[in-house]
């Protein structure tokens, strides 16, 4: 492979931005060339690069590729197509699949799919049961990501729901445990409470954050941040959705913390109003809860308390979508526009550019301990992506590459837009054009 020069970006990285140009070779950032730094030698190729922000290449920690066993809503190579498309280069794919990755056999067969289909960077996690710890200290931790955990009801029967389990689980994690947190048993009286008041008809999709309450996440969320307190275990909140469970975390900075908090585009994007022209597109759990949630929500991310933004990345069949409250199912499609929604909130000076980098690039790769990726530093992993803000652009069908082919911002304008992604040194999207035939390389952790 020759040497490419990305020429003439403002380079957003580290927390500041600055004008520059980055050489590739071998894979890698060979040079970073700032400040009047001069070039070593001469470049093969160069790419001018003027106009364009260059940002490590986005790390999405939390996604549901539906590989294996759910393919017909969606797979590793549609949706690492969607992937890269929206400048995401890694990916940690979710464990509640068909059959459940909660063995080590299951394990062993998602990553064989993964390295067989996936266009970007990957890993995956480990589900935990109630019965299956005793394989923890199986796992290789230089390989698997982290240890999923649904401490509320979960696709695939995965609900960990025995208080003597989650003692053995918060014991005895090698890994960072990643937690879905919701009281199931406060859930449940919710619907028998809605159930009453509707009879025998279906609950609106509008009760929806009442049953998925705020109380219930913080519920869960406290208990597992008393877990992971008494047993020293390395905590990330997944999905973070109400101002209350904002108390229960810290602003130290985030290498230095071991309870560790996610928030996810939707909620930093949409409020419980939404579901009025959305409807199911945007049910999720946890639920999109009312404008005060998503504001607190965005001001713990400028503050420090909230360390990730991922997607949680679920696509559903638009015939799955259908329903109400109970019958609907959750999930979105979010990974192709996630980045371009991030810098949308930043020309709403939501959100800096540093501060989209360091949540979606930097602090995953700190939180999961991940080999030379995150930053754009010499000898880290070629993960690059060019973003450019021009003419607006709008979401529609024909530009959906998720299988499941909707998206809950169909007909929204971005002036955004992603231009190249590079993984591994390699452009894999170029314009619209994306190298399918690359495939991604199995994240290493420290």
């Amino acid at each position: 492979m020759g040497r490419t020069l990305i020429h003439n970006a403002t380079i957003v990285n580290g927390g500041e931005s600055v004008q520059g140009s980055v050489v590739i070779e071998n894979k890698r950032i060979a040079e970073v060339l700032t400040n009047g730094k001069p070039l070593s030698r001469p470049c093969d190729e160069i790419i001018d690069a003027t106009g364009c922000y260059l940002l490590p290449g986005i790390i999405d920690d939390h996604v549901h590729f539906r590989d294996p066993g759910l393919t017909h809503k969606a797979d590793f190579l549609t949706e690492s197509r969607a992937a890269v498309a929206g400048g995401v280069t890694s990916i940690m794919d979710m464990p509640n699949t068909s059959p459940l990755t909660t063995t080590l056999d299951a394990l062993e067969e998602k990553f064989d799919l993964m390295n067989k289909k996936c266009v970007v960077n990957h890993s995956c996690y480990f589900g935990a049961t109630n019965s299956n710890y005793t394989e923890f200290s199986k796992l290789d931790e230089h390989r698997v990501c982290g240890i999923k955990l649904f401490m509320g009801s979960s696709t695939g029967n995965m609900l960990v729901d025995r208080k003597q389990s989650l003692e053995k689980i918060f014991g005895s994690a090698p890994l960072l445990i990643a937690a879905h947190c919701e009281n199931q048993d406060l859930i449940k009286k919710n619907i028998a409470h809605y159930k009453e008041i509707y009879q025998d008809e279906e609950i609106p999709l509008e009760k929806h954050p009442y049953i998925r309450s705020a109380q219930a996440c913080y519920d869960s969320s406290h208990l597992a941040v008393n877990l992971a307190t008494e047993s020293g275990a390395r905590l990330h909140i997944l999905h973070i959705s109400t101002a209350k469970e904002i108390e229960l975390l810290t602003n130290a900075a985030t290498p230095q913390k071991r309870i560790t908090a996610e928030a996810c585009v939707s909620h930093l994007l949409f409020s419980s109003t939404d579901y009025k022209t959305l409807g199911t597109r945007i049910k999720c759990n946890p639920a999109i809860k009312v404008k005060k949630n998503r504001l607190a929500l965005q001001n713990a991310v400028n503050e420090g308390y909230i360390d990730v933004i991922a997607t949680d990345h679920a696509p559903h069949l638009l015939s799955e979508k259908e329903g109400g409250a109970l019958k609907a199912a959750s999930g979105m499609p979010m990974i192709q526009f996630s980045l371009v929604s991030m810098l949308e909130l930043v020309d709403k000076n939501i959100f800096s550019i540093e501060t989209v980098v360091g949540k979606m690039c930097h602090a995953p790769a700190q939180i999961y301990r991940i080999n030379n990726r995150g930053y754009i530093q010499e000898n880290f992993q070629a993960d690059l992506v060019l973003v450019r803000r021009g003419e607006p652009w709008t979401v529609s069908r024909d530009k959906i590459l998720s299988k499941c082919a909707w998206s809950p911002l169909e007909g929204h304008s971005f002036n955004w837009k992603v231009e190249k992604t590079f993984v591994n040194g390699q452009l894999i999207y170029n314009d619209g054009q994306i190298n399918d035939t690359y495939r991604g390389e199995e994240l290493r952790f420290n």
